[in-house]
C-alpha cells in the first residue's frame, strides 16, 4: 500500500511562520490574494525601489505570480493564465525579496542570486503547472487591475485564488526541489 501525499492548504498573506514550515517538494493549495507581474512590471518595481519611490503593492504581503492572462472571455472572470519562465525576473527579484517579498510563483530554475535571497530573507518559490492555463484560470474568482495599465496583459493585477495547486520548489532553508530530483533520479555517467 502506498501513502498518498496530501496538499497543505495555505492562505495569503504568507507569514514568516508559514514560509519557515514549507519544505521543497511540499504540495500546496494556495488561496487568497496574489499579484501578477512579469518582466517590464518587475523592472518598474525595481526602478521605483532604487529611486526610493512608493510601490503600487505592499511587498511584505505579496506573492507574485509570473503570469499574464489572455483576454477574458464573456462570462468569465479571467482568460487562460499560466506561469512564465521565472529566470526572466531573476535580475530584479533579489531586490524585491530584500524589500519584503515572501513568495513567487512561476516555472523553472532560479539563479544563484535569487536562491541566496530566498534563503537569507525566508522567502519561498512555488512551481505552477505549465500547459494547463485554462484550468488554472478556474482557480481565480476575482481580478483587479492595480498598476501599469499601459502594459496590457502584463500590468500588475490582484487576483483572488481558491485552491491553486502548487509545489514548493525552493524553500527558506535553501533546499531546491530540482537539485534534489536531479541527485535522486538522474543517471550519473
Amino acid at each position: 500500500m502506498s501513502a498518498e501525499k496530501t496538499h497543505q492548504r495555505i492562505q495569503t498573506p504568507l507569514t514568516s511562520e508559514v514560509t519557515a514550515s514549507l519544505q521543497a517538494g511540499d504540495m500546496i493549495l494556495l488561496s487568497g490574494e496574489v499579484y501578477t507581474a512579469r518582466d517590464v512590471a518587475h523592472r518598474r518595481l525595481y526602478d521605483a525601489l532604487e529611486k526610493g519611490e512608493k510601490l503600487p503593492i505592499d511587498l511584505t504581503k505579496a506573492i507574485i505570480f509570473y503570469a499574464a492572462p489572455s483576454p477574458t472571455p464573456p462570462g468569465k472572470v479571467i482568460g487562460s493564465i499560466g506561469p512564465t519562465t521565472s529566470y526572466r525576473m531573476d535580475y530584479y527579484t533579489p531586490k524585491l525579496i530584500e524589500n519584503g517579498l515572501r513568495g513567487m510563483i512561476g516555472k523553472g530554475n532560479r539563479s544563484a542570486e535569487v536562491l541566496a535571497a530566498i534563503n537569507k530573507y525566508g522567502a519561498v518559490y512555488f512551481g505552477a503547472i505549465g500547459g494547463i492555463a485554462a484550468l488554472t484560470a478556474q482557480c481565480i474568482n476575482k481580478v483587479e487591475l492595480i498598476a501599469y495599465e499601459d502594459l496590457g496583459p502584463e500590468a500588475i493585477r490582484k487576483i483572488t485564488l481558491e485552491n491553486m495547486p502548487l509545489v514548493v520548489v525552493n524553500d527558506a532553508r535553501g533546499n531546491d526541489l530540482y537539485a534534489i530530483a536531479r541527485e535522486r533520479w538522474c543517471v550519473k555517467h
